[in-house]
């Protein structure tokens, strides 16, 4: 697993590379250059428009810790999308949380064969709030720590 400090550093590679003049900013220009560069289309309003949104400080541009904040808010949003995918995979009767069922039967799919009880069981261990199911937050609280 990479250090926070290598992320940092990787992440300021990536941010050297936007930063096509040198100047420890990434301008709307820049950044659609980039994206053209890549196979993207943005347009410099959209591009003038993003910048503005994420822009800290009003200079108009992009500094590395506005840079970090966008690229963690967009790695957490994706990782939430993916444990949202999981969840519902496991959710499958439409409750909004797993439950014994709902697990059993997943588990089935998967070539796992296991009991009610063994299933019950299974979510107890995560179950915060004794509900004896697993809600969203749950489940996300149960992932993160595997």
């Amino acid at each position: 697993m990479a250090s926070p400090r290598s992320n940092v550093t990787g992440l300021d590679e990536v941010f050297r590379s936007l930063d096509k003049d040198g100047d420890g900013k990434i301008s709307a220009a820049e950044l659609t250059l980039c994206m053209r560069a890549v196979g993207e289309e943005l347009s410099l309003e959209d591009a003038e428009a993003f910048v503005a949104l994420v822009d800290g400080d009003g200079d108009g541009l992009l500094g590395f810790e506005e840079f970090v904040k966008v690229v963690e808010v967009e790695g957490e949003e994706e990782r939430e999308r993916g444990l949202r995918a999981a969840f519902e995979m496991y959710e499958s009767e439409g409750e909004g949380c797993i439950t014994p069922r709902s697990l059993k039967r997943m588990l089935g799919r998967l070539g796992t064969s296991r009991g009610i009880h063994e299933c019950a069981a299974m979510i107890c261990r995560f179950d915060l709030d004794g509900d004896g199911v697993l809600s969203f937050e749950e489940f996300t609280s149960m992932m993160t720590m595997a």
